[in-house]
């Protein structure tokens, strides 16, 4: 996979996966981890700015915080799967919580979850699920 600048894979229309979370910190480690495995990533640090860039163009999957302050990952979720263009778009739903967070992002149609702090192994199985 190429690395290209979000503008450009508008045009060139390759595959990326779309990391959301409000930390910096978070967005630039999974950025760094996904990238090294040769993924093309953007990262958005809200759920508005998120809906914005997969509507734009849609990614590959999309590796969602669940606490964000303007529009939780369950409401990203839900908003993705009302979207006719998102409604298949792979969402793993990134949580610090216990399994009932996990058994709601379900319900909102999340097609999994991953536990913070994540174990790379695992995130990189769940990568490889959905993004291949």
């Amino acid at each position: 996979m190429t690395k290209l600048p979000f503008q450009e894979r508008q045009q060139a229309q390759t595959e990326y996966i779309l990391v959301v979370d409000d930390m910096a910190d978070n967005c630039f480690l999974l950025k760094t981890i996904l990238e090294a495995e040769g993924y093309n990533v953007e990262v958005a640090s809200n759920g508005t700015i998120a809906l914005a860039k997969a509507e734009a163009l849609p990614p590959t999957l999309m590796l969602l915080d669940v606490m964000m302050p303007d529009m939780n990952g369950y409401e990203v979720t839900q908003r993705v799967r009302q979207s006719i263009k998102l409604a298949d778009l792979p969402v793993v739903l990134i949580t610090a919580h216990d399994q009932e967070s996990a058994t709601l992002g379900k319900a909102v149609g999340a097609n999994n979850f991953i536990r913070k702090p994540f174990d790379f192994d695992e995130l990189l199985r769940q990568v490889r699920v959905y993004a291949t």
